[in-house]
């Protein structure tokens, strides 16, 4: 089995994957002080197939250095060998076409491996994070870059700090866009601000590269925010997870996770020389 770990500013998310079906999955908080003994009880209690004896290994992205060497130590212990570090430096499927391509970050790379496999390119990958990113990726498999905003939660957040009389709100799609209430207000500025910020972005970035690209959300608000966005056409919750998948794969091709499933086709193109088209509101 192939264990999965996406080490993130605000989450950890970790995936556990039987050839190419990804088993389970869990969510837990980014904490730089926990130790390797504390994740590795964790994985055994959420994933108790990683006890027993079998053939297991390891992939990891981060983009959190100092909380890195517990998560690399932990499944090293429960893998019996070293993890897969995710980077720029080894082989991912996609041509990082960035001008300093060891910055890009390893859930980045992980994103764009799995979008072109999956749904091909062009690709837009939006991922809705600690920071709302961008992803794209074009024909020929080059990644291009893309962009990296305020986080939807980050700035709502930031917000409150700031303002003496705003005050914590749940965050959810409101009915109306404007508000009968401060709390309403909130709401819908932060909800309708990151739906608009997606739609500019996205049709800015297909009318400057001249590209008509399926739009793919990730993230823990991505299907909240995907319900109203004219662009988004398809949430994959667990995309960064199948793209360390795919990676490990492509690194270990005769590997214990080698799998005789086929491979998934990618989507249908379009003509990438039309832009983009609003999705069809349901009514």
């Amino acid at each position: 089995m192939l264990l999965a770990i996406d080490v993130g500013n605000t989450e950890v998310t970790l995936g556990l994957f039987d050839g190419r079906r990804l088993a389970r999955s869990f969510r837990l908080s980014s904490e730089t002080r926990r130790t390797a003994d504390e994740i590795t009880l964790y994985l055994t209690q959420v994933f108790p197939e990683l006890a027993s004896r079998g053939e297991h290994s390891g992939v990891i992205a981060s983009v959190v250095p100092t909380a890195t060497p517990s998560y690399l130590e932990a499944a090293r212990r429960l893998c019996g060998r070293d993890p897969l570090v995710v980077s720029s430096l080894i082989p991912s499927g996609v041509e990082i076409d960035y001008r300093d391509p060891q910055s890009t970050g390893a859930d980045r790379i992980a994103n764009a491996a799995a979008a072109l496999r999956l749904y091909g390119a062009p690709v837009i990958v939006v991922d809705f994070g600690t920071a709302t990113t961008f992803d794209v990726i074009v024909k020929d498999r080059r990644y291009i870059g893309g962009v990296i905003a305020p986080g939807v939660i980050t700035g709502a957040e930031h917000l409150i700090r700031r303002a003496a009389r705003l005050s914590a709100f749940e965050l959810r799609a409101p009915e109306h866009v404007v508000g009968r209430s401060t709390e309403e207000s909130l709401q819908s500025g932060v909800y309708y601000g990151a739906v608009g910020q997606v739609d500019a972005i996205v049709r800015r970035i297909a009318a400057e590269e001249r590209i008509r690209p399926m739009v793919v959300a990730t993230g823990g608000l991505a299907s909240m925010i995907a319900a109203h966005s004219e662009t988004i056409e398809k949430v994959d919750p667990d995309l960064t997870l199948h793209g360390l998948r795919i990676i490990y794969e492509l690194n270990h091709p005769d590997g214990p996770e080698k799998t005789q499933a086929a491979a998934t086709k990618p989507s249908p193109r379009r003509d990438p020389k039309r832009g983009v088209k609003s999705k069809k509101r349901r009514k």
